[in-house]
């Protein structure tokens, strides 16, 4: 069951969760990325920007 809440500063998301990870984005070319491990290539993933 999936359930995201987002009310003004705080988030709330009720889903079944294989892994979580932090990771910095770095630079790639004209762009950017974000390094995962390749367990997880094809999944729908989360990104959430932090101010």
């Amino acid at each position: 069951m999936r359930k995201i809440e987002i009310k003004k500063t705080k988030f709330h998301l009720q889903d079944d969760i294989a892994a979580l990870y932090e990771k910095t984005i770095t630079k790639f070319g004209s762009g950017a990325k974000i390094d995962a491990p390749k367990e997880y290539l094809g999944r729908k993933v989360y990104v959430l920007i932090r101010k």
